[in-house]
């Protein structure tokens, strides 16, 4: 894992660098599926508490085990079953609805979707799910597996798919939060050409201060590790 959140300052830097996600992302553009055709976002899939949506979850992650079993070449087969592992990451006790975050057994289920997700990239389809690289954003960011370079990789399919500020922003983002500053420099500069004349002076001022934050923490920490080490 890229950040260890045990330290009080960087899990805040961190959480700080996501929330600029959320505000950039249009107050929810991945938290609510919003652009995304309609399915997958954050919210809708860890919102289905119901016995009828676990229900219905279950039965959609049964079907798609059983696809990839029949049909273990089939590209479609495995999105189908990141997509169930993801929604089922967000069930009964995968997921704390108090404190809006995964349990130990929603990560693990989270891990499932990110195998699935590897498994259909392997097998080359001719133009990757943009929905779902959306949705494994989400599976790859802070709140799940706090793997920014794979979050990164995967917002990479959307931009391709789907560029706006909004997309390009998000890619920046995770890329500076995985080391990739030139990457995210890229992504940034594409953002705020993206973005509506109003509001450039604003998403580049979000994406400036996300790269200060990270950087600046980087220095104190090479500090404090200099400082054990003298």
């Amino acid at each position: 894992m890229l950040f260890d959140l045990t330290g009080r300052g960087r899990r805040n830097v961190v959480r700080v660098i996501y929330l600029g996600l959320a505000i950039l992302m249009g107050a929810g553009l991945l938290l609510f599926g919003i652009g995304t055709g309609g399915e997958g976002g954050l919210i809708d899939a860890f919102n289905g508490s119901g016995s009828d949506t676990s229900a219905q979850v279950s039965s959609a992650e049964k079907k798609a085990n059983r696809a990839v079993r029949l049909r273990p070449r089939d590209p479609q087969a495995w999105a189908d079953l990141t997509r169930a592992r993801y929604q089922t990451a967000g069930l009964g006790e995968n997921y704390d609805q108090a404190t809006n975050a995964f349990t130990e057994e929603g990560r693990e289920k989270l891990v499932t979707a990110a195998t699935a997700w590897k498994r259909y990239l392997e097998l080359a389809p001719r133009k990757p799910d943009a929905t779902l690289a959306q949705l494994m954003a989400n599976v790859y960011s802070e709140v799940g597996l706090d793997v920014p370079a794979e979050a990164a990789s995967a917002m990479e399919i959307v931009t391709e798919q789907r560029p706006s500020a909004a997309s390009y922003g998000a890619l920046a983002q995770y890329a500076y939060l995985a080391d990739q500053m030139r990457k995210g420099d890229l992504a940034a500069a594409k953002a705020v050409q993206l973005a509506p004349e109003a509001q450039r002076r604003l998403v580049r001022g979000q994406l400036e201060g996300a790269k200060r934050q990270i950087l600046q923490r980087r220095a104190e920490e090479a500090m404090q590790q200099s400082g054990a080490g003298g």
